[in-house]
């Protein structure tokens, strides 16, 4: 297995990994977006809060399990960096195993989750109508999506973006032709998009595992039960996905707290914040597109023992997501007010997202710092500091929350979301001497 660290790090360089990878990320969102444009163009707004809320509960539980993703990711890159086919092979199986055994976990705790989480958000009895639906038929795609993100993580930690980025692009293609075949041509309303979502994570998994095995049976890796369940590696690799986990639990509270409130307020706000949220959600996958090359750089470093190569990615990546976090802002605020009417064909909800528009805008742009930061210490893997490092910014989310909504209503909760991220940032970056020490010494 050829080891990268002999490849210079150049801007054509991170571009070549970060561009298909931004195209890979930003159709993770797009399923959202594609799902409430065509539910938008149904006359009552309690449907897109309905999608919603329905996509919120999977936030919680698939961003719950991210860790497959950045665990992955991360321990893949290291692996390539130090130029170990065997580790590479063990680290996707055992991302893999686990995959497996949770998403069945979760289809077998769906009642559970389900009365939890409609129990706790406040939405009208037409929005939990048909939120409910969306649930019960969407949570059978929870196996297939953790192996999703296990391959995408997997093909990202060796730099081959291009392979994650077809794999999603299929994805997508499947979900918003079925999406469109169901509701609008079929009649369905949110069994429609939850089964078009089903089907189009089940064919993308057994489309990665298709072109992973082939990758590895190109590299003549075998299984090597020994390998994958090796005591030390498996505490290590509990040990990161615990504390991603953490993290990535913390992150989902505070989208979920913010969605949960826009609920309570009328389903034209959380309708209205929905579509503002999805505008955000496409830009950070776009900025965070280099988080990701981030985190396959700076694996790649840490596994050769490259500290020139480490600095060297961190300062390019850093350049491309601050020109990208300015080009989105500028595309949120500019073509924000068209995209609107063309998500949703309600009057109140077109008027009210606009009135908001300013922090979509705004949001991805002040994100920038704690995105870049994520890529790397993931790819770096030190995950104790990431774990630690979001308790204390969702502290200081929800001290911000409370007062700003009070006096400012839904301008303090978008508020409070911008603070969020800032906090993110700045705790990252009274760190980065502390990693600098444990990667290189």
């Amino acid at each position: 297995m050829h080891s990268p660290q002999s490849t210079p790090v150049t801007h054509r360089g991170v571009l070549a990994i970060a561009v298909p990878i931004m195209l890979s990320n930003v159709t993770e969102p797009i399923i959202g977006v594609v799902n409430t444009a065509v539910i938008g163009q149904l006359p009552g707004a309690y449907y897109i809060g309905a999608i919603t809320v329905g996509a919120l509960i999977f936030n919680f539980i698939f961003w719950g399990f991210g860790f497959l993703r950045l665990g992955t990711g991360g321990l893949s890159a290291q692996a390539t960096g130090g130029g170990d086919a065997a580790e590479l092979v063990a680290v996707l199986m055992r991302a893999l195993i686990i995959a497996v055994i949770a998403g069945l976990a979760i289809i077998a705790l769906s009642p559970f989750i389900a009365q939890l989480t409609f129990s706790l958000l406040e939405g009208s009895a037409e929005v939990e109508s048909h939120a409910a639906t969306y649930f019960y038929i969407r949570v059978f795609s929870a196996p297939f999506a953790l192996i999703n993100f296990c391959l995408i993580g997997w093909f990202v930690g060796q730099g081959r973006a291009r392979i994650a980025f077809i794999v999603q692009i299929c994805l997508n293609l499947i979900n918003g032709a079925l999406s469109l075949l169901f509701v609008l041509g079929l009649g369905m309303t949110s069994d429609g998009v939850a089964l078009a979502v089903l089907i189009a994570e089940v064919a993308a998994a057994l489309l990665g595992l298709f072109i992973a095995f082939r990758r590895l049976r190109q590299m003549g890796a075998r299984f090597e039960g020994a390998r994958v369940f090796d005591r030390a590696k498996l505490i290590r690799t509990f040990a990161i996905n615990r504390d991603i986990m953490i993290r990535t639990v913390c992150l989902v509270m505070a989208f979920s707290w913010f969605t949960a409130r826009g609920a309570k307020a009328s389903d034209v706000i959380i309708s209205a914040n929905a579509i503002l949220m999805h505008f955000f959600d496409v830009a950070a996958f776009l900025v965070d597109g280099f988080a990701f090359a981030t985190e396959a750089l700076v694996g790649q470093a840490v596994g050769a023992r490259d500290r020139q190569r480490f600095t060297t990615a961190m300062r390019l990546t850093w350049i491309w997501a601050i020109v990208v976090g300015f080009l989105t802002f500028a595309i949120i605020w500019l073509a924000g007010p068209w995209l609107i009417d063309a998500m949703t064909v309600n009057p109140d909800v077109r008027e009210t997202a606009r009135h908001y528009l300013i922090w979509s805008a705004l949001a991805p742009l002040i994100g920038v710092a704690c995105f870049q930061y994520d890529g790397i210490f993931t790819g770096a893997t030190q995950t104790a500091d990431m774990r630690n490092m979001m308790l204390l910014s969702m502290i200081v989310f929800f001290i911000a929350w409370w007062p700003l909504e009070k006096y400012y209503g839904n301008h303090g909760l978008w508020l409070s979301m911008i603070v969020f991220f800032a906090a993110r940032g700045v705790f990252f970056a009274l760190r980065m001497p502390a990693l600098r020490k444990a990667a290189f010494g």
